[in-house]
């Protein structure tokens, strides 16, 4: 077994437990999403705009909240993931609200081997791309699954962000803002949940924005836009304090908490 492969079976393994822990919280608020509730925040709905119609790739969709919510807006959505968990939940969600999403379970870098369909719009948000070692291989095949003049958006936390040990009382800048050097971290608890007793044994990654730039642009998408924002739409860091607007922020702000991207498949 290669030692990539080693790295995902453990984060398969955690997201499996994350998903039983994730489904009831009142971060995911569940009940509020089974009547009607939107997992959707402000930065992608602006970005994408009216979506029904459109063909929807969710990348690293977890359970299926957010390409769930993009199909109550009449997109044909199609999610995917590593967990066979997060898929199971998605697909069980889809029934019961009795939308038309589809669910695979793959490898995000693998996906041109399990959905062939390309798609209007390629979606992915919130804590993805560090998951991944290499993102060649991800931006080569976010340009396949796109149509031409097709969209791809992205929202993501900001690569300083992943600088930090939050595992300390006081986060301690240790990582690189970019390391090949694969991250490993062991904790109690999950970001939905920190009083859980599920373990979380996770290996991941750190892109700079560069990387990620150079991943799309390399494969042929035109970057339309990179905006940085202070605002987290997600309390999920450390003495983040609540704006007028709902979301979050450090009191320092020294540097942005999240970014995003859109591109063109020209």
């Amino acid at each position: 077994m290669s030692k990539n492969q080693h790295y995902f079976n453990t984060n398969k393994n955690t997201w499996n437990e994350k998903v039983k822990v994730h489904s009831k919280s009142s971060m995911y608020d569940m009940e509020a999403f089974k009547k009607g509730k939107s997992s959707l925040m402000p930065y992608e709905l602006k970005a994408l705009g009216n979506v029904n119609g459109k063909t929807l790739l969710h990348l690293q969709c977890h359970f299926g909240q957010d390409t769930l919510s993009w199909s109550r807006l009449g997109a044909k959505c199609t999610g995917i993931d590593l967990s066979d968990q997060g898929i199971k939940l998605a697909q069980k969600l889809n029934d019961e609200l009795k939308l038309n999403a589809q669910f695979v379970c793959c490898n995000v870098l693998e996906t041109s081997a399990f959905v062939k369909d390309t798609f209007d719009v390629v979606f992915t948000s919130y804590g993805v791309i560090g998951w991944l070692p290499n993102l060649k291989v991800w931006g080569e095949m976010i340009a396949e699954k796109l149509n031409k003049g097709g969209v791809f958006y992205m929202v993501e936390f900001h690569p300083i962000v992943w600088m930090f040990d939050y595992l300390e009382e006081t986060p301690l800048m240790k990582y690189g803002y970019m390391q090949d050097e694969v991250i490993y971290e062991e904790y109690e608890g999950t970001y939905a949940n920190e009083n859980s007793s599920m373990i979380s044994k996770e290996y991941a990654w750190n892109h700079g924005l560069g990387e990620v730039i150079t991943a799309l642009t390399n494969a042929g998408l035109h970057i339309d836009y990179l905006n940085e924002h202070y605002e987290s739409p997600y309390n999920v860091l450390p003495n983040l304090k609540e704006t007028n607007t709902g979301m979050f922020e450090a009191e320092h702000k020294l540097y942005p908490l999240i970014f995003e991207l859109k591109a063109t498949k020209i």
